[in-house]
């Protein structure tokens, strides 16, 4: 429930009564309704710009833990301004579980402010507001920064988290979004029992360096690493003290170089690892890991037992071909495969092997492929007969159909039938992939969606909703590409869609028109 529900509420319960005071003028008054005088003067939102004064307001009479509850459930912002006007929502905003500290929550805009005087402003209002809350009964807790913590800001950082990181905190998120930031997040947070209910921990551009004298995180169920600054041991530390852990994602972390991840994680069922350059290893030894991702090229992977691998995402060069050449046999359980590759050598191979469980399928080629056979992909569709969803995402530059035209290819297939939705983004004019979509829509059966986007950019400015004023600028042969895929699609693709299939076809934006 947001500030407008809670007003809204308010103002119908005030028209009921007085409507009733009219009515029964000489009756006495009725218990239905409490009287509440805000007082500004403590209030938490005594610096925010947008709170009004002190004002009388009249509330429905609800037992105090169902108001604790409703104002639980507000933004932290809506939640502050509600204290402003209740003394009710004043005592419970000092136990306020969910505190969100971010330049969008507290209303500071990064267009209105200079770098160092945003840094004050965020400094004074969450001093502010941190001194009116107790600190006690903190759920969750967002700190979301732009500023370097190399000096001042590490105290005031080290200062917030003493207040609120209490035991019975479930989430703690530090997002320090400048890169490098020089912050060392304090392992003796956790420690005392403050880190024992802690269910998510977040960390991001800081420097964390746990040991084995680390207590705590028994709780630990989600943890997320990205761009900071902790060595294979250190995270080895981290693991052993975290048998609970359900999901891990490291992104960036540079100092790693090889990754164990024991057997002791008996819960772990989502690995996923992200652009860390210096990883030489990967080797799992917890044994019922379903979801794995991994984004790298030079990186060993040791997966151990995958049978139990039902979603793989693999951002790696010539990971298409390998695919489909291996992965029906080493992980036969896949319900979903994503695949990008910068890098391909061969054609997707046409093999006997199936994918029998496959219902969502992603491949993504980005990089120069001049001659890449796309109809080779067909052998994925009818590799999987439960196939639901088929996405391509293409970004690659080669020959239009319209430069060398001839007769389409095709290939005899069983009809497929589960097949429901294919999505192709940055379709262009190419002769095989003009193929490949002819050849979806004769030899599907259940067919129901078709979007082929050849704007090139995957939004549009020009859209209803849109939040962006203008596209970012293109290349006139991206443009003009893009405008070739749109001929491609209505003369040799639109005329085999079936009644029975939605095609939707996103064309260049029109802001990009005045750039040809």
């Amino acid at each position: 429930m947001g500030m407008l529900d809670l007003m809204r509420l308010m103002s119908i319960q005030r028209q009921r009564d007085q409507e009733r005071r009219r009515r029964q003028a000489q009756a006495p008054p009725r218990d239905g309704l409490i009287a509440l005088r805000a007082k500004r003067k403590g209030s938490p939102c005594q610096q925010d710009g947008d709170s009004q004064g002190a004002a009388d307001i009249e509330i429905p009479s609800l037992p105090e833990d169902i108001w604790r509850l409703i104002h639980s459930l507000m933004p932290m912002r809506d939640a502050a301004r509600a204290a402003c006007v209740s003394h009710s929502f004043l005592s419970s905003w000092r136990c306020h579980p969910n505190l969100n500290f971010s330049s969008e929550a507290l209303g500071l805009s990064k267009n209105a402010y200079g770098n160092e005087e945003l840094a004050g402003l965020f400094y004074s209002k969450v001093n502010h507001i941190l001194k009116r809350h107790s600190g006690i009964g903190v759920k969750k807790l967002t700190i979301k920064v732009y500023s370097d913590y190399s000096g001042k800001g590490s105290s005031y950082l080290n200062n917030w988290l003493q207040i609120a990181v209490k035991p019975g905190i479930e989430e703690l998120i530090i997002a320090l979004t400048q890169f490098q930031a020089k912050y060392n997040f304090p392992c003796s947070l956790l420690s005392n029992g403050s880190g024992d209910s802690i269910q998510y921990l977040h960390l991001s551009n800081c420097s964390f360096h746990p040991t084995v004298t680390l207590s705590g995180l028994r709780s630990l169920t989600r943890l997320y690493l990205c761009r900071v600054r902790i060595t294979e041991n250190e995270l080895g530390c981290l693991l052993s003290h975290s048998l609970a852990l359900e999901q891990l994602e490291i992104r960036y972390c540079n100092r790693i170089v090889c990754l164990k991840v024991p057997c002791l994680l008996q819960r772990l069922i989502s690995l996923k690892v992200f652009g860390c350059d210096k990883l030489k290893l990967i080797e799992n030894e917890a044994p019922n890991v379903s979801i794995f991702a991994f984004q790298g090229d030079k990186t060993e992977l040791k997966l151990g037992e995958t049978l139990q691998i039902k979603s793989l995402c693999m951002v790696r060069s010539g990971y298409v071909y390998h695919a489909r050449a291996e992965l029906p046999s080493i992980m036969p359980n896949l319900e979903s495969l994503a695949v990008q590759s910068c890098k391909e050598t061969a054609f997707a191979p046409k093999l006997c092997s199936k994918f029998l469980c496959l219902r969502h399928l992603s491949i993504g080629l980005i990089g120069f492929f001049p001659a890449y056979d796309y109809l080779s992909l067909a052998s994925y569709i009818y590799a999987a007969p439960s196939l639901e969803t088929f996405d391509l995402n293409r970004n690659v530059q080669s020959v239009s159909i319209f430069a060398h035209p001839a007769d389409l290819r095709s290939i005899r297939e069983e009809k497929h039938h589960n097949l429901k939705s294919v999505t192709v983004t940055s379709f262009i004019s190419v002769k095989s992939l003009v193929e490949l979509t002819c050849h979806i829509l004769e030899s599907t059966a259940s067919l129901e969606c078709l979007t082929l986007d050849a704007s090139q950019t995957g939004f549009r400015c020009d859209t209803p909703g849109s939040k962006i004023s203008k596209c970012p600028p293109l290349d006139r042969d991206i443009i003009m590409e893009g405008h070739r895929g749109v001929l491609a699609i209505r003369r040799y693709i639109q005329p085999r869609v079936p009644s029975t299939v939605k095609l939707t076809v996103l064309e260049p934006c029109s802001c990009h028109s005045t750039e040809l």
